[in-house]
């Protein structure tokens, strides 16, 4: 694990949206992928890409092992990712790597597998408008960021959100419908930090905002921070006999 300065990341995407909507293909012509690639940049983060047609879905056992977090943008093609890339995705998330989904990654066979449930929510493609208010406003996460950023068109999320009691609530939505909903949220499974942030859907703008990045980069270094010691599984000496081999 690399400290919070030239962090590696790894922002893995569908890429399908983009080749067969021409209305994606106009908001995101070289894949989101690429915008997010772009957008982070600055930030100083050593910046790679990988998409569900790579072969091993470009996340093969050295990207993974060279990647301190984990970007994932998915939506039509969960069932496509391989079950073998998943757990891999899933060992080096308990090991330590950090992962941040993004927007309709929330049904994506990872994140419901390191979590543990359904991960369903209701949804409605509308052009709402939406606000994203800070609701835990020391958190590193939303460093720098004001204490609500408007979207003027999004997709709705709706609760009930089907995760666990997260970690930290660092970001609720409020939408013109009426509906609100848990949109920033973070868990820990194993040595792993995980980030989950709701806005993003492929039709709109949104990776090219200013304070959706930022709060993207925020959540890279959050997860990519230091750990502690690494935990020791298995028969254990009694301390005192570690202590006498010592001396």
């Amino acid at each position: 694990m690399s400290g919070t300065t030239n962090l590696r990341v790894t922002i893995w995407n569908e890429f399908r949206h983009e080749r067969n909507n021409p209305e994606v293909t106009k908001v995101y012509p070289d894949g989101i992928h690429a915008a997010l690639k772009n957008g982070l940049m600055p930030f100083g983060f050593d910046i790679g890409t990988a998409t569900l047609d790579e072969p091993q879905h470009g996340l093969t056992e050295a990207v993974l092992n060279e990647t301190d977090v984990l970007v994932w943008w998915g939506h039509q093609a969960h069932d496509e990712v391989d079950d073998g890339i998943v757990q891999r995705v899933q060992e080096r998330v308990l090991q330590g790597m950090g992962l941040i989904v993004l927007h309709s990654g929330h049904y994506s066979k990872i994140f419901k597998k390191l979590l543990g449930t359904s991960c369903a929510l209701k949804w409605r493609e509308a052009d709402e408008k939406e606000r994203l208010w800070v609701v835990k406003p020391a958190h590193p996460i939303v460093a720098g960021i004001p204490e609500y950023i408007e979207l003027e068109k999004e997709e709705m999320y709706g609760e009930f959100f089907d995760i666990p009691d997260p970690d930290e609530l660092v970001l609720v939505s409020w939408f013109e419908g009426g509906e609100v909903f848990r949109s920033g949220v973070t868990f820990s499974r194993g040595q792993g930090k995980i980030f989950y942030f709701r806005p993003g859907h492929e039709t709109y703008p949104t990776y090219y905002r200013e304070p959706i990045l930022r709060i993207i980069a925020n959540a890279v270094k959050w997860a990519g921070s230091e750990r502690g010691a690494n935990p020791f599984y298995g028969n254990a000496k009694p301390l005192e006999v570690i202590a006498a081999t010592k001396k």
